[in-house]
């Protein structure tokens, strides 16, 4: 090995090693102040053969939730061009009115709950200027309806719109920064939440936006199509910290969680793996380990992702254990 190459990889040892030694190593205290949440999608409750009020209503009258992201997705509030059907949304809101639930409403083309992107049937065939001029419609009449409801304490706008992850037919970075423009126009009093990957992405470029905050995902273990085997994530605690308070500095942007991983991800869908498979990425030990990785990453804010999933494992099989376990830890 030639003198210069030795030079050049000290020099390079030098500059990672620095790197590699803030972001993994180190511990992080453990809090136990940070505020619980839950995600929900009427998409979801659907898919899993529950009722979606009923659901809804468990999350908050039996568990104790005081704080949900609500996923409104494109597909089910304008099955229609431009006839807006807002009855469950506004039934939501009311309940959560009356229960003292403070909301996140996750708005746009790609909310969270696959395939991501819900677009309705009849603006599946436009093209993607007149896709756009659609959205921006949507997100005018969801925010000029609800933003003097006191329940809702955030906007989201869009889901992780810089992972490629989901059926999406376009991304464009340029329309979101409109996206999120046009909520500030009507709303001046609220944050706007933008999103990105927890484990894929180290924050920048999300952070970079005109979003007021940033909402990470946590997933643990998962099954990893592209190598076809179930995987955890090696990722530490301090990991989630040490980009949080660079996010903080750079960009004077809080980090939330906004999906903690509390239901399966495995090869098919929930309907089509069995209760064996599904054991295998999420059961009451692995749910105690994600609650107590995420009382380790130092943010303050987690929302579950899976309450829907609980409510089908209560119902469907009697399966009381992780939702026993939320209700103690939540009253």
């Amino acid at each position: 090995m030639s003198l210069i190459i030795k030079y050049f990889l000290w020099i390079l040892l030098l500059i990672i090693a620095p790197i590699i030694i803030y972001f993994f190593v180190g511990f992080s205290e453990k809090r136990e102040d940070i505020k619980w949440g839950v995600n929900f999608s009427s998409k979801q409750a659907e898919f899993l053969g529950i009722d979606e009020k009923e659901t809804y209503l468990a999350l908050i009258e039996d568990l104790g939730f005081k704080n949900i992201r609500i996923s409104v997705h494109w597909d089910l509030i304008e099955k229609d061009f431009e006839k807006y059907d807002f009855s469950f949304l506004d039934w939501q809101i009311q309940k959560a009115k009356e229960n003292d639930v403070d909301l996140i409403l996750a708005i746009g083309m790609k909310t969270p709950r696959w395939p991501e992107c819900h677009i309705p049937k009849w603006a599946e065939g436009l093209s993607k200027k007149d896709q756009q001029s659609s959205i921006i419609n949507l997100i005018e009449e969801i925010v000029f309806r609800y933003k003097d409801e006191e329940a809702i304490v955030a906007w989201q706008i869009e889901n992780e719109v810089f992972l490629n992850f989901g059926k999406c037919p376009w991304k464009d970075i340029d329309f979101f920064e409109k996206e999120i423009e046009t909520i500030k126009a009507i709303d001046k009093k609220r944050p706007v939440i933008i999103t990105e990957s927890g484990e894929l992405s180290f924050w920048i470029a999300s952070s970079k936006t005109k979003g007021d905050i940033l909402g990470v995902t946590t997933y643990k273990t998962i099954w990893q199509s592209n190598i076809k085997k179930y995987i955890s994530y090696f990722l530490p605690p301090i990991f989630y910290e040490r980009r949080a308070n660079l996010v903080k500095i750079l960009f004077d942007k809080e980090v939330i969680g906004v999906e903690l991983q509390a239901e399966p991800w495995c090869v098919n869908s929930i309907m089509n793996s069995s209760l064996e498979e599904q054991a295998k990425t999420m059961n009451l030990e692995q749910f105690r380990k994600n609650v107590d990785f995420a009382k380790r990453t130092g943010i303050k804010e987690f929302y579950f992702w899976g309450g829907e999933w609980w409510y089908y494992m209560l119902t469907t099989y009697g399966d009381d254990k992780i939702w026993n376990e939320v209700k103690e830890m939540l009253n």
